[in-house]
């Protein structure tokens, strides 16, 4: 393991009808585990969000963990990005894969993805877990109008850019100036102007009218010292859902990139696969 090979199981691409290519980083579980589609948050990849909990998760269940599009190595495409499309990318994922149904675990910009995959189609989500997100990410209108002004100009930028030269790693002010090699490496995969609109599409999000229908096992795991996404949003989250567990973490938004918080991930994955099993199990007469 070094720098520029931190360890991470092996990924392959996956062709996707009429939608492009995909990558997707997978292990294999126990015998007959549930499987876990891990769903990486904004500006990240598979590898990056997950790194530190896939052998852990492995230990009970079989795990799939795709980069979403635009990022690292996932989908390409001119369109705008929509979070939608993220979900019926991930649908069409685990279809082909003859996964479903699975357990939708999302992180941050993960979230919205799981939870538009159990909107969009049901039949292929038997929980959710929701770590570091919430049904809507800015709710106050100014500063919402100011950021996706933000990201609009940005969006553009980007866009004119791109067509001149190939972007490299951008000058936006909410990145670290200095990551380490691999992380550096993974980010120059992204495809910037797509990002960046995950990022306008993300200030628009808003689940809040129809988060209280979701009706399998969720878990939602909030990390209380985060300065992205605020925490009151996602305890919020997790009183809307009916029966939703809270699963508290003291980190920041960043818990991901530290191995602590994999006992709190295992422990919520659990508790969604243990209630899915009993609400799939058939009434005895």
């Amino acid at each position: 393991m070094s720098m520029l090979d931190p360890g991470l199981p092996h990924g392959r691409r996956i062709e996707l009808s009429r939608r492009g290519t995909t990558f997707v980083r997978e292990v294999e579980g126990p015998p007959g585990a549930p499987t876990l589609l891990l769903l990486h948050g904004w500006g990240a990849s598979g590898g990056m969000n997950w790194l530190h909990v896939f052998e852990p998760l492995s230990r009970h269940f079989n795990v799939i963990a795709p980069d979403l599009r635009g990022h690292a190595r996932g989908l390409r495409s001119r369109r705008i990005f929509r979070l939608a499309d993220c979900a019926d990318d991930c649908a069409m994922t685990l279809e082909q894969l003859g996964t479903g149904p699975a357990i939708a675990v999302g992180y941050s910009m993960g979230g919205p993805v799981a939870q538009l995959l159990w909107r969009r189609h049901r039949e292929l989500v038997s929980g959710l877990v929701l770590c570091a997100t919430a049904g809507g990410f800015i709710p106050e209108r100014a500063p919402r109008r100011a950021f996706q002004s933000y990201m609009v100009a940005s969006s553009a930028a980007m866009r004119l850019a791109a067509a001149v030269r190939p972007p490299g790693l951008p000058n936006l002010p909410f990145w670290p100036r200095a990551l380490p090699a691999w992380t550096a490496a993974e980010m120059r995969r992204h495809d910037w102007r797509m990002v960046v609109e995950a990022g306008q599409s993300l200030s628009t999000y808003n689940a809040t009218r129809w988060v209280h229908e979701i009706d399998v096992p969720t878990a939602v795991v909030c990390t209380e010292g985060d300065r992205g996404v605020r925490p009151d949003l996602q305890r919020a989250l997790a009183d809307a859902i009916p029966g939703a567990t809270l699963h508290p973490l003291a980190d920041g938004h960043l818990a991901c990139a530290r191995p602590s918080w994999a006992p709190v991930l295992v422990e919520a994955c659990l508790s969604v696969a243990r209630r899915a099993d009993r609400s799939a199990a058939p009434v005895s007469r």
